[in-house]
């Protein structure tokens, strides 16, 4: 008994541990928006002296980051949404299969994880011109679903595939076809699956900085927060602006984090009592 409690009091301390880690960071940034060049580098932990507010409303204004979170936020979430509507029904097909043709739709989709994304820069760029739609919000709404389709898909069906046959069976017998068992066994079932598969795609389309370069643009009107944050770096950079700035973009993903990462709690006690 003596060696189980030595054991959890070395987990909690090592839990705090990594806990105050992964804090450390968030406080350094926070404080740092409020100082001035100086004190970020003369005293980079310490609150600040003068708490400069208007950090934050000089890099909103001088970035134009609100016309550029509404970008972000449009074009993630239509990217989420066609990401789940393609990969959903896909992942369900691919584990209720298992025959040749799934095992090789299975294999292209592992292949998508071998082409790098720079190396598809110049393709996608053409493909945007010739669509005329060229520095567009529109056109990044529809290559960021299909850069994500292979790892969504690959995952939700492991998810999918742990759904009990006899569940699937006794489903079937009481007339449920293929969309019924979709949407009242498999999905509340792989709930997890869905719900990291959209906290990490949204991680992934809001920090997504080389095609909504090269393919958005650089405009106030259709840029990016990714685009717009850089815009605040020169050659006499104010460090407390541009941190400022940098806690304004994170804002909404910790918020929309926060929300998922309960849901998938929540998901994950309560899903198979749904199915």
């Amino acid at each position: 008994m003596t060696a189980q409690k030595q054991r959890g009091s070395v987990a909690t301390i090592l839990s705090w541990l990594y806990a105050l880690l992964l804090a450390l960071p968030l406080y350094y940034l926070a404080v740092s928006a409020l100082k001035t060049n100086i004190e970020i580098f003369t005293r980079p932990f310490a609150l600040p002296s003068h708490w400069l507010w208007a950090n934050f409303s000089t890099a909103w204004r001088t970035a134009g980051l609100g016309q550029a979170l509404l970008n972000s936020l449009l074009i993630s979430a239509v990217a989420i949404v066609l990401t789940l509507t393609l990969a959903v029904p896909a992942a369900y097909a691919l584990a209720r299969q298992d025959n040749r043709l799934a095992r090789a739709v299975t294999g292209a989709f592992f292949a998508g994880f071998l082409i790098p994304p720079f190396a598809a820069l110049i393709p996608t760029v053409i493909l945007a011109i010739r669509m005329d739609l060229f520095y567009t919000r529109e056109f990044q709404m529809l290559f960021l679903p299909a850069s994500a389709l292979p790892l969504s898909v690959l995952l939700l069906t492991q998810f999918m595939r742990t759904v009990p046959p006899a569940l699937i069976e006794s489903a079937a017998l009481d007339g449920a076809g293929h969309w019924r068992l979709l949407l009242s066994v498999f999905i509340p079932i792989a709930m997890p699956g869905l719900v990291s598969v959209t906290i990490l795609q949204l991680l992934t389309f809001w920090n997504e900085y080389l095609f909504s370069l090269a393919i958005t643009g650089t405009g106030p009107d259709v840029r990016t927060v990714q685009v717009a944050l850089p815009t605040l770096v020169s050659d006499a950079t104010n460090f407390g602006v541009l941190t400022a700035g940098t806690v304004l973009t994170l804002l909404p993903v910790y918020v929309a984090y926060s929300l998922s990462s309960r849901r998938m709690q929540e998901a994950l006690t309560a899903g198979a009592v749904k199915g």
